[in-house]
């Protein structure tokens, strides 16, 4: 399988998966409303445990590579290279996150604590399987991109949709 494909899949994937992880959340996870503060405060702790995994990461190949230990820029395409667009590409994800869904947990309040809960949760999952897939092959980053950052694209559109329909 060329690479076009395979990374095709893996958006396929993610997309399938960030419906359902959505879906599931809105339809069977819920908490009571009292906890929504609470609830947006917590979601992101387990995208920060793995955040900060990703930067352990790099600080331990950097202390233990003579190399890198004073800071010197990565050998593109190493590992510690790839950890680096890990870590990057996640930071950004997060800021989105960050910026993203505490407000549709406010706004899609009757859904919204479960659905932050079932967005931090996967947020750190699929950063896991982009992590490990990058390391593999880099085409099979796709599926832990898509699944990380497809539920963000679709709870936005789930909040901007609901904000029109209860302005109506």
């Amino acid at each position: 399988m060329t690479r076009r494909p395979l990374i095709l899949a893996g958006m396929i994937g993610g997309l399938v998966w960030s419906v359902a992880v959505l879906w599931i959340a809105g339809t069977y996870v819920t908490l009571p409303i009292f906890t929504l503060i609470p609830t947006i405060m917590t979601a992101f702790l387990a995208p920060g445990i793995v955040t900060l995994l990703m930067v352990a990461r790099l600080a331990q190949r950097r202390f233990f590579d003579n190399d890198l230990i004073d800071g010197q820029p990565f050998i593109p395409g190493s590992g510690a290279d790839i950890d680096q667009r890990v870590l990057k590409n996640t930071v950004e994800q997060l800021v989105l996150g960050l910026c993203i869904w505490p407000a549709a947990a406010v706004i899609l309040a009757d859904k919204g604590p479960g659905v932050i809960v079932a967005l931090g949760v996967n947020f750190a999952l699929a950063r896991i399987f982009f992590w490990i897939g990058y390391h593999v092959a880099p085409p099979l980053r796709a599926f832990g991109f898509a699944a990380s950052f497809y539920p963000t694209i679709l709870v936005s559109l789930w909040t901007v949709w609901s904000l029109v329909e209860y302005g109506q």
